[in-house]
């Protein structure tokens, strides 16, 4: 389980990082800030998402703005299931350490697609750009297209059906 933050600064601006060519994980691609699940955070993936933010930028959780659940994804990898959630909030704050994962950026809108991107990070950065924020959050499941065979990712809205 995995809790990432998508945070944009009042320039239109989004805050990526360009991974250490050391990472196991996506090594020299971009992506957002983010990590892994502590065992006493997995009913909480937002204080995660806190976490790794400040853990990766330095970054305290009262300068970050209007941050809430925009995604979650699953997919497998190998005979691993994988959930991630991603965050949206926004923030003006220049991050104030660096860290080994990678080097920090922040990347202008019309720029963001343009950087080398993991497929899964790729499909949601484009999902979000065309759709924008949502009042309730997307649930993406990775697999393969029925028609094509290539890579892909059904998107839905994540809603309680009690409530619809």
């Amino acid at each position: 389980m995995m809790s990432t933050a998508l945070l944009w600064n009042s320039r239109d601006e989004l805050l990526m990082m360009k991974r250490s060519l050391t990472r196991t994980l996506s090594p020299g691609l971009w992506a957002a800030i983010g990590g892994h699940l502590e065992p006493d955070e997995l009913s909480n993936p937002r204080a995660a998402c806190l976490r790794e933010i400040w853990e990766e930028t330095g970054i305290e959780h009262d300068e970050i703005h209007g941050l809430r659940l925009q995604y979650i994804l699953l997919r497998l990898n190998g005979q691993e299931v994988r959930q991630q959630f991603f965050y949206v909030g926004s923030t003006d704050v220049t991050p104030r350490i660096t860290t080994p994962e990678g080097e920090l950026h922040w990347v202008p809108r019309e720029l963001v697609l343009e950087r080398p991107l993991p497929f899964i990070f790729r499909s949601l950065l484009e999902h979000y750009l065309a759709n924008g924020p949502a009042p309730d959050p997307w649930i993406g499941s990775a697999g393969v297209s029925k028609d094509s065979g290539l890579p892909t990712i059904h998107w839905n809205p994540f809603v309680d059906p009690k409530e619809v």
